[in-house]
């Protein structure tokens, strides 16, 4: 009798694939049991989306850098229209669509189509550029669009959408007016839909799409133009295309996370804190101490360098020590080659295999 054993019926990328879910799940599982036994702080409850929130960002962005391997510094401006996108739309319709499982998953597609579209127009002249030039241009995206929705003023009444670059007084509205975007204090009123549930799905949903992607032929042909363009182009790849899908594709689940962020909050402002070049570069820390082009490495460090300034926020002086000494502790087992070997030959991968295989030798005995 000779077959295969039995964890060759998985292919490798597959079983890979499974335990990134099944450590979401894990993780989902024992947040939910110590919120159930009122162990967990309110610090740590509120930080259940944010960490969601910056995994999705994170993920979406190592699409972009690890797998067509661009570096792309204006996520947070993609994030940015997700979020003004999806708050102007449940504003709007808080009224008239009064059920939140109706008005929220339209505001989400609203918001990741809105981030996708501008990936679209900007990815078609950007990507033509290489290495630091698309870092710039696209950090200058970001910059850009941070700054016109912080200026802007936008209101509609009866006699439709007004807009101003001034202030609220120059908009000229009615009596029956309504003031959607007030300039550099944002928007407010937003339905506070989100939670971790939500969050968590949204995680998984990400993940699905994007590793699919990356399994799929267009992924391939992507990681073909990461690893030589020139061999690619010379049989029939189409650049361009591919390029586009990735980065548009990118844009619109840093869309969706925006989405998730304004919906956790009850006012949303285009700050430089929250949308400014500082968070495109945290998000781009996330995806290199993760591992390039390594989608579960992403969560991880996401969920690690998010969690622990907070976690350390008694510690006071020494907070920042320690956080230093934990993102030089990650860098290290990320990218040393004698720790990747060990975890390759001793890792929980192996583990299962190994523990298949022997299943499989037990039974052909």
């Amino acid at each position: 009798m000779s077959s295969k054993p039995k964890s060759k019926l998985l292919k490798k990328d597959t079983r890979s694939d499974l335990i990134t879910y099944a450590m979401v799940l894990v993780a989902f599982a024992v947040v939910e049991i110590i919120q159930a036994t009122g162990s967990m702080t309110s610090l740590m409850r509120g930080l259940l989306v944010p960490l969601c929130m910056y995994s999705i960002l994170a993920v979406s962005l190592n699409l972009v850098v690890g797998i067509l391997g661009d570096l792309s510094l204006g996520h947070a401006g993609f994030m940015c229209v997700g979020a003004y996108a999806s708050s102007i739309f449940s504003v709007c319709t808080r009224e008239t669509i009064e059920n939140p499982w109706i008005r929220f998953p339209i505001a989400l597609l609203i918001g990741g189509i809105c981030a996708a579209i501008f990936g679209i127009l900007i990815g078609i002249p950007v990507l033509r550029l290489k290495g630091d030039y698309l870092a710039i241009v696209t950090l200058a995206f970001g910059e850009i669009i941070k700054n016109i929705l912080c200026s802007i003023y936008v209101g509609y009444d009866s006699k439709g959408i007004h807009m101003s670059f001034e202030s609220e007084s120059s908009l000229g509205m009615e009596m029956d007016g309504k003031l959607i975007i007030n300039g550099p204090l944002g928007i407010n009123g937003t339905p506070t839909d989100s939670n971790f549930i939500v969050g968590i799905v949204l995680l998984l949903i990400t993940l699905f799409v994007v590793l699919n992607f990356i399994h799929s032929r267009a992924g391939r042909a992507v990681m073909s133009l990461r690893d030589n363009r020139i061999a690619a182009e010379s049989v029939g790849i189409n650049v361009t295309k591919y390029k586009l899908i990735a980065f548009s594709l990118s844009a619109f689940f840093a869309g969706i996370a925006g989405v998730l962020y304004s919906h956790n909050l009850n006012v949303l402002a285009a700050t430089s804190k929250n949308f400014g070049y500082n968070m495109s570069i945290m998000i781009l820390v996330f995806v290199v101490l993760g591992g390039i082009g390594n989608i579960r490495g992403s969560i991880i460090a996401a969920c690690v360098l998010t969690a622990l300034p907070e976690v350390l926020r008694d510690l006071k002086d020494y907070r920042m020590l320690m956080y230093a000494i934990v993102l030089i502790v990650m860098m290290i087992i990320t990218s040393s080659p004698k720790l990747v070997s060990f975890r390759e030959k001793y890792g929980l991968r192996q583990f299962i295999k190994t523990k298949m295989a022997n299943r499989w030798t037990k039974e052909v005995q």
